[in-house]
């Protein structure tokens, strides 16, 4: 009996520490190692499908408890084609993704729009530390090219910048060097990049709008030939600074540095209303630059180009 009881008090200890364990650890899984492989199919980890027929596998998720980034697998409509891509998507305290009927995901990145793949392809995150999409007939769609060049862990940031990382923690490629269509707060938008709006909200292609900065300004083109310009802000004045002209998005505005840079004052402002929630820019198909922010649902709160909508 005696046996028997103290038998019972130590499984009964292992298991309080087991639970104890396993609920110390966090939810939220912002990080990957090299020779991680994940394929795109119905029975993926991280899974959701929301009311708008949309759906997403999450590979990485930083955060729990509301707006969260998330990088994964995406798609909409039918949901024969999918994106890699970065998202945004509600989150409960166990950073579980919730809210499917209101809760839509907003993708802000993605690397693959003009060639989205199929159930079945796969991203690998290889042993030479490249990041590699292939579609489910095994060709190759996309990579970072980063073979060689010591990258040894991937990670999701708070702000929405999927990173590539050596030993030493340096920054060997990421999102935010390559943008799509979108901005997210604090990211920048240099000279020589270009944001370009999707055919449509179910064709991700490249459209017929693009958004430039310059040493002139900041400039939205129809991409047409010759291609034209239907906004335009400009700024007087001349360089006083070697770093490159960009555009930052803030809580607030959507500041310019064409002649200067930060910590400077910009060299203009397009207000943007203050942000009580997650918030991102985005170049609309249309050709709108429009700001969305989560407000139970995803809401329009400004067009930084105006009402008047660009003529073809």
């Amino acid at each position: 009996m005696k046996t028997s009881l103290i038998s019972s008090f130590v499984f009964g200890f292992f298991l309080i520490l087991s639970c104890y364990s396993i609920n110390a650890q966090p939810f939220d899984y912002p990080t990957a190692n090299l020779s991680t492989t994940w394929t795109n199919n119905v029975s993926a980890p991280h899974s959701v499908t929301f009311t708008d027929g949309s759906t997403v596998r999450a590979i990485l998720l930083r955060g729990s408890f509301g707006p969260r980034f998330v990088c994964g697998f995406y798609c909409n409509g039918t949901c024969e084609s999918y994106l890699f891509s970065v998202f945004i998507v509600q989150t409960n305290s166990g950073s579980g993704i919730v809210q499917p009927a209101i809760g839509f995901p907003q993708v802000v990145w993605s690397a693959n729009r003009n060639h989205p793949v199929k159930l079945g392809a796969k991203l690998n995150f290889n042993a030479a530390g490249d990041l590699i999409l292939q579609d489910a007939d095994g060709s190759k769609v996309w990579s970072t090219n980063t073979a060689g060049k010591q990258v040894v862990s991937m990670q999701i940031t708070n702000d929405g910048n999927l990173q590539l990382l050596n030993a030493r923690n340096t920054i060997v490629w990421q999102s935010f060097d390559h943008p799509t269509d979108s901005l997210v707060p604090g990211q920048k938008l240099f000279e020589k990049q270009k944001l370009f709006a999707s055919v449509s909200s179910t064709n991700w292609g490249k459209g017929l709008y693009s958004v430039e900065v310059t040493n002139k300004g900041l400039f939205g083109y129809i991409e047409s030939n010759p291609r034209r310009v239907y906004y335009r802000y400009l700024v007087n004045g001349s360089d006083a600074s070697k770093e490159m002209s960009y555009v930052r998005l803030l809580n607030g505005s959507l500041s310019l540095f064409i002649h200067s840079a930060e910590p400077s004052r910009p060299d203009g402002v397009i207000r943007v209303p203050l942000s009580s929630s997650a918030q991102y820019l985005k170049l609309m198909p249309d050709g709108y630059l429009r700001v969305l922010e989560w407000q139970a649902g995803w809401k329009v709160v400004a067009d930084l180009f105006g009402v008047r909508r660009p003529s073809l």
